[in-house]
C-alpha cells in the first residue's frame, strides 16, 4: 500500500515503534515528538496505548520508554510457526555437537537473510549474528547457498538492488566475480564465507529445500579462522551438504 493510503495512527504507531527500538537506553516524549516532528499529546496518546497493550514500556524512573515484553510474545510465536526451524533442531543439534562451533538457520526475505536460529557451540566466538537478525546475501556463505538456487533474473535484481558492498578486504564486490562463486556454489552444493563478512570468521553453509523443492533455508557452521582451516573445511564440505539433505528431507524433498 502506498504511505497516503495507511491508517495515519497505525502508521504513526509503528514509526514511534520502529524509532524506540532503535534506542538502547530509551526515548522520552520529547525527544520522540522532536524527531518525528509531531505534537507532544499526539506522540504521549500513541505511547499510552502502546504500553496499556505490553507494546512499550515507561521506565518511572527515567520517564524514557523502551520496547515492551509483549514483542518476545509475538516474535517467539512468529519463530514456532516456521516449520523449517522446528524441523531442523535435531540436526543443528547434531551439528553443534559434533564440530562444538557456532551453528546458523537462516531464511531468505526481501534480498537478505534473517537468522531464525543459532545454536552458540562450545567454543568461544564473538559473532554480530543472533536471533531476528538481518544480514548481506553477498558475503555471507548462508546468503550464498540461498542465491545459487534462486533465479538468475531474481539474483541479478538482487545485486542491482542491493549492490555488493565492502564488508572485509575478502569480500566479492564485482558482478562477474559473484556471479562465478553462485555457479561454483550450485555445483558444489556448499558455499563458504571465508571472512567476507567478518574479519576472522569463516563459515560454510548448505541450502536447505521444501517439499516443492525451492530453496527454502540455508544452514551454517561458523568458527575462527585459527579453526576452520582448510584442512577442516574439505571434511565438512559433505557433512553440511547432508545437514541441509537431512533438514529438507524433514521439511518434504525428495
Amino acid at each position: 500500500m502506498e504511505r497516503e493510503n495507511v491508517v495515519k495512527s497505525v502508521a504513526r504507531a509503528l514509526d514511534i515503534i520502529a524509532l524506540v527500538s532503535a534506542s538502547r537506553t530509551g526515548l522520552g516524549v520529547t525527544e520522540i515528538a522532536n524527531q518525528m516532528d509531531i505534537n507532544k499529546s499526539s506522540v504521549f496518546r500513541t505511547l499510552a496505548t502502546l504500553e496499556q497493550y505490553g507494546y512499550i514500556e515507561k521506565k518511572e524512573e527515567t520517564g524514557r520508554y523502551r520496547i515492551g515484553y509483549a514483542f518476545l510474545d509475538v516474535s517467539s510465536k512468529l519463530l514456532d510457526s516456521l516449520d523449517v526451524r522446528a524441523e531442523a533442531q535435531d540436526v543443528l543439534r547434531q551439528l553443534e555437537t559434533e564440530t562444538n562451533e557456532v551453528v546458523h538457520l537462516v531464511v531468505y526475505d526481501s534480498g537478505e537473510v534473517v537468522y531464525i536460529e543459532k545454536l552458540d557451540g562450545h567454543e568461544a566466538l564473538r559473532m554480530h549474528s543472533k536471533v531476528g537478525k538481518r544480514a548481506p546475501v553477498h558475503c555471507t556463505s548462508v546468503g550464498k547457498a540461498i542465491l545459487a538456487h534462486l533465479p538468475a533474473a531474481e539474483v541479478v535484481g538482487i545485486l542491482d538492488r542491493k549492490g555488493l558492498p565492502v564488508h572485509t578486504e575478502h569480500t566479492i564486490t564485482t558482478k562477474e566475480s559473484f556471479l562465478k562463486e553462485l555457479a561454483h556454489v550450485k555445483k558444489e552444493g556448499y558455499a563458504l564465507d571465508l571472512e567476507e563478512n567478518e574479519p576472522g570468521i569463516r563459515c560454510i553453509a548448505a541450502p536447505v529445500f521444501d517439499h516443492n523443492g525451492a530453496v527454502a533455508a540455508a544452514v551454517s557452521i561458523s568458527g575462527p579462522t585459527l579453526r576452520m582451516t582448510d584442512e577442516r573445511l574439505v571434511p565438512l564440505q559433505k557433512r553440511m551438504i547432508q545437514a541441509g539433505k537431512d533438514i529438507s528431507k524433514r521439511l518434504g524433498w525428495k
